[in-house]
């Protein structure tokens, strides 16, 4: 019999939890070389969005984005379908719609065998199927760990597209998933998951986040992004820093993954989230009677497929609720939050 492979013990980070940490990523992208404008580059690496937009004329918009990790799972075929619907969610994110994806593909061919790449690539055909596009090619290389992504295309027309950095003063804050997820995959990083919780945890990670290109469409959405390996709190910082408004955050509307707080429990706790607290804990603030504890480990859980995190205009809320109960959202149709004006702490966390 063939012996079961555990992808994720062949790799020191999972998922989005590989991303770098916010404060050192700020300081590899500081450069003293002069920045070069280009006119129709309306969204580049200025800003902390989801994709690079680029205008090319005639109202039509390219997006263009990457993404990649190191397996969160140990099936193949999972792991293949949570990175290509990871990769995917920033197009959607970016209120558009793609059209092409090629494949990134880092594999230890001296440990691996090629037939689990080749069922890697499975699951990405099996996503970008669902979300009616090519996996049109892409480039491989023999690495030391596990490594799998996808590069992909999009389009939208200049009303509908949405930033992170546009929110406004009084609008609602949505999310469109639980989070958690950092604190399952780390539970079956340690082989302490129960099989029902690591259903729960692919399930959530592999489901596309299509309807951003739906809410995109309604005006009073004023701004979107995915939440990722930064937590629902850092990416929300990011929101709320960028339109120079500070949040407050209603800790008791938000949902938890089935599971999350028995793991939290034992202390399983992703590196992550420690490394995300210490970049963003001088920017939060906690309203008496909050668990700060249980906060403290679950705002800051790195996310991979996250939900989308958007900001909506208080007359346009029934729209979004209306939207949202069509597509199957039902659990989501409660604002999490609402952005405020400016204050001393960019987040406030209340019950």
């Amino acid at each position: 019999m063939e012996e079961k492979i555990r992808l994720t013990s062949f790799s020191k980070g999972a998922g989005c939890g590989c991303k770098i940490a916010p404060s050192v990523l700020q300081e590899i992208l500081q450069t003293k070389q002069p920045t070069i404008q280009y006119d129709n580059l309306l969204v580049g690496n200025n800003t902390n969005d989801d994709a690079a937009v680029y205008d090319i004329g005639g109202n039509q918009l390219i997006i263009s984005t990457t993404d990649f990790f190191m397996p969160i799972v140990d099936d193949a075929k999972d792991f293949g379908a949570i990175a290509s619907a990871n990769a995917i969610s920033d197009v959607y994110a970016m209120g558009g719609r793609p059209i092409m994806a090629i494949a990134i593909l880092g594999w230890p061919i001296e440990k691996l065998s090629t037939s689990i790449a080749q069922q890697v690539l499975e699951g990405a055909k099996m996503i970008c199927e669902q979300a009616g596009i090519p996996l049109a090619g892409g480039h491989t290389i023999d690495s030391a760990e596990p490594i799998f992504g996808l590069s992909v295309t999009g389009i939208t027309q200049r009303e509908y597209l949405k930033q992170n950095n546009t929110s406004q003063e009084g609008d609602y804050i949505f999310l469109t998933k639980p989070i958690g997820v950092g604190i399952l995959s780390t539970a079956q990083k340690r082989e302490s998951i129960s099989e029902a919780h690591s259903v729960v945890m692919a399930t959530q990670m592999k489901q596309l986040n299509s309807v951003g290109e739906k809410l995109a469409k309604i005006k009073g959405v004023h701004a979107m992004t995915d939440v990722t390996g930064f937590g629902l709190l850092g990416h929300l910082i990011e929101m709320a820093s960028g339109a120079r408004l500070s949040a407050e955050l209603y800790y008791s509307k938000i949902k938890i993954i089935d599971g999350a707080k028995e793991y939290l429990a034992q202390r399983i706790i992703p590196d992550a989230t420690y490394r995300n607290w210490n970049s963003y804990s001088a920017e939060t603030g906690f309203e008496k009677g909050v668990n700060v504890m249980e906060a403290f480990n679950l705002l800051p859980d790195p996310q991979t497929n996250g939900g989308l995190l958007f900001s909506v205009d208080e007359n346009s809320i029934q729209e979004v609720v209306e939207l949202l109960s069509l597509n199957g959202y039902h659990d989501f149709i409660e604002p999490i939050g609402r952005f405020t004006e400016k204050k001393d702490k960019t987040i406030e966390v209340k019950n």
